[in-house]
């Protein structure tokens, strides 16, 4: 019961960090390409330019923020199955853990390694 209330909270949590994180991209995206679209060279579109790729950069800072609240949310689920589990089921979660990170290296391997059409 434990670990399916842990499911739900930590699944509400990281929905809503990337929602948020969503939102932030679509937002930087949006800055980027009106600093881009309005840079023509004039005095006044280098000062518009300026002043929107420091929006972007703040943005960055907030995206960077979205980041470190997931770690933290990773790091709190996994204190707290810490707490939930006995010791042979965090045992047997952390070779499961390690197996499904093992599979992912080796697809990421194959996908890199694909032949690459013209």
């Amino acid at each position: 019961m434990g670990i399916c209330n842990l499911q739900q909270s930590s699944q509400q949590a990281e929905d809503a960090l990337s929602q948020g994180m969503e939102a932030l991209q679509q937002s930087l995206s949006d800055t980027l390409a009106s600093a881009s679209l309005g840079a023509s060279g004039g005095t006044d579109d280098v000062a518009c330019y300026m002043g929107q790729m420091a929006i972007a950069m703040g943005k960055l800072g907030t995206l960077e923020s979205f980041l470190r609240q997931a770690d933290l949310l990773r790091q709190q689920t996994l204190r707290q199955m810490h707490r939930i589990l006995t010791t042979s089921q965090a045992a047997h979660a952390l070779l499961a853990i390690s197996d499904y990170f093992s599979r992912l290296r080796a697809l990421s391997s194959l996908w890199l390694a694909r032949p690459r059409g013209s």
